[in-house]
């Protein structure tokens, strides 16, 4: 039995969150299942969620988060988001010594640790706890050293250019 693998998308660049889907795509196409959990993002009618729910039962689509960490009026409070990062690590956690699962993707995993949501050594104590045959996939921006060092695959997304740059909003279906 192969042991699953770890792989990390990290970076500026877009692409993180598509590319852990893209590998969900490829597992449930071949009976795999697959538990997506999401750190940051909330409950929103995105085309990954929605496109998730016509996929059950090989597709787990998780959204566990407050939205941005911003700080901003009208954003979750903080401490709102510590807990609701927690409360996602927990059931990552659960799903990754579970044995079920092939694949579990942590989206934004790596922001939520930069963030101070989550301490490193309690995700790298999930990436060393992990089922033997599970494949882990970790998404989002600044990746930790620690967590690269552990990868068996690390891809980093360079931002080149991107409609915001030039103020265009966020597109259907591509973006969201």
């Amino acid at each position: 039995m192969q042991n699953g693998l770890v792989i990390v998308y990290t970076g500026d660049g877009k692409g993180k969150t598509s590319a852990a889907l893209g590998i969900a795509m490829r597992a449930a196409g071949h009976n795999m299942y697959v538990s997506l959990v999401q750190f940051i993002k909330n409950l929103s009618d995105t085309g990954e969620a929605m496109a998730a729910e016509r996929l059950k039962p090989e597709i787990e689509f998780m959204t566990m988060g407050r939205g941005f960490v911003t700080g901003k009026p009208g954003s979750a409070p903080f401490g709102e988001h510590r807990k609701a990062a927690q409360n996602a690590l927990a059931l990552a956690r659960q799903r990754s010594q579970s044995g079920f699962w092939d694949v579990l993707v942590l989206d934004e995993v790596n922001n939520a640790m930069k963030l101070g949501l989550i301490e490193v050594e309690d995700l790298m104590e999930l990436i060393k706890g992990k089922s033997q045959k599970l494949h882990l996939v970790l998404t989002g921006r600044d990746a930790h050293r620690d967590i690269i060092e552990a990868a068996d695959l690390v891809t980093e997304m360079k931002a080149v250019k991107h409609p915001y740059d030039k103020g265009l909003p966020a597109v259907r279906g591509i973006d969201y």
